[in-house]
C-alpha cells in the first residue's frame, strides 16, 4: 500500500514506474491513498483511469474525498474505490472496496477517518465494528487504511482491530513512520506510510507561500511542490488462507534512483529490495 498521492508529481511517478515495480517485486496487488491525486486535493475521473492504468488496483480516500465533486459518479459506480466508512450513510461512496488478485483471492479495503484535529465525523471504532463483520462475509484479506492526524487514534485502531483484519495502515500526515510491526493476531500496522509525491516541500507544497502564510496570516496559493518525488509505503506478505500478515516492510522510492534502475522502461526484470 502507497501512501497520500500528491498532485502530478505523485501520479506521474507511478505512471513511470508502478508496473514495473509489480513485475520486479512480485506484487499481487497495489492499494493507494488518492485523496491529494488531482492538484493536490481531491481525486478526478480522469486521474483515477490514470492511476488504474498505472497500476493502483484499490483506492482509499479522506478528508479531501469531495474536493472534486466530479468524483461522486465514479464513487457510486466503481467497486474498487470506497469512502472514509464513518461519513455519514447519506454521504456518496461505498463502505469498502475490493478486488481480486490473479490468483483469485479477494482482497478489501477499509477507510477510516480519525476525529482528533480533524473534521467532525461519526465514531471510527463504532463504524469499524459494523463494517468489518460485513466485509468478513466476502474475505479475510482485509486492510485498514486509518486516515487521521493523531498518532493516538491510529494506535487505538491498530489494537482495536488487531486479530480481525490483515493489516492497519495510517496515511493523512504525509511523513513515513519508522514503527512498522506485527500487533499480533497477524495484524500488521505502521502510523503513516508517506507521501507519494514531492519531498522537496512542506507535505508536497511549495515550501515559500506555506512559509509566508504561516508567519503573516496573509493568503497564498499553496501549490503542488515538484522536488525530490518519492514513492513511499509498505509492503505485506498476507497468508492468503488465514488473512493473517506474515511481515511488513517499508519501501520508500526515489525518482531518481528509479530512473536508473529501469531506464524508463518496464520490462527490466530487477528484485527492488524494501528499504530497512
Amino acid at each position: 500500500m502507497l501512501g497520500d498521492i500528491v498532485g502530478s508529481p505523485g501520479v506521474n511517478i507511478l505512471q513511470s514506474y508502478l508496473l514495473a515495480i509489480k513485475k520486479s517485486m512480485g506484487l499481487d496487488l497495489v492499494i493507494a491513498n488518492a485523496e491529494n491525486a488531482a492538484g493536490g486535493s481531491g481525486l478526478t475521473p480522469s486521474i483515477f483511469k490514470k492511476l488504474k492504468a498505472a497500476g493502483v488496483d484499490l483506492f482509499t480516500l479522506g478528508d479531501h474525498i469531495y474536493k472534486k465533486q466530479e468524483i461522486v459518479n465514479t464513487l457510486i459506480s466503481e467497486n474498487c474505490i470506497c469512502k472514509p466508512a464513518n461519513y455519514p450513510s447519506s454521504s456518496p461512496g461505498k463502505t469498502f472496496a475490493f478486488t481480486n488478485t490473479v490468483d483469485g483471492f479477494t482482497v478489501a479495503v477499509v477507510s477510516l477517518m480519525g476525529r482528533t484535529f480533524m473534521r467532525p465525523v461519526d465514531c471510527p471504532f463504532s463504524a469499524a465494528e459494523k463494517i468489518i463483520p460485513e466485509v468478513q462475509m466476502i474475505t479475510n484479506l482485509i486492510i485498514v487504511d486509518i486516515h487521521a492526524e493523531a498518532t493516538s487514534d491510529k494506535y487505538l485502531m491498530g489494537h482495536f482491530l488487531k486479530g480481525k483484519v490483515s493489516a492497519v495502515l495510517g496515511t493523512h500526515t504525509h511523513v513515513q513512520t519508522a514503527d512498522e510491526q506485527i500487533l499480533g493476531e497477524g495484524t500488521a500496522f505502521i502510523c503513516d506510510l508517506g507521501m507519494t509525491g514531492p519531498y522537496a516541500s512542506v507535505l508536497g507544497r511549495c515550501i515559500e507561500p506555506v512559509t509566508a502564510t504561516t508567519i503573516s496570516f496573509l493568503p497564498n496559493q499553496f501549490s503542488v511542490a515538484s522536488g525530490d518525488v518519492r514513492m513511499s509505503g509498505v509492503v505485506l506478505e498476507i497468508n492468503a488462507a488465514t488473512g493473517k500478515t506474515d511481515s511488513i516492510s517499508r519501501v520508500q522510492f526515489c525518482d531518481k534512483d528509479l530512473q536508473e534502475k529501469f531506464n524508463g522502461t518496464e520490462d527490466k526484470k530487477l528484485v527492488l529490495q524494501p528499504s530497512p
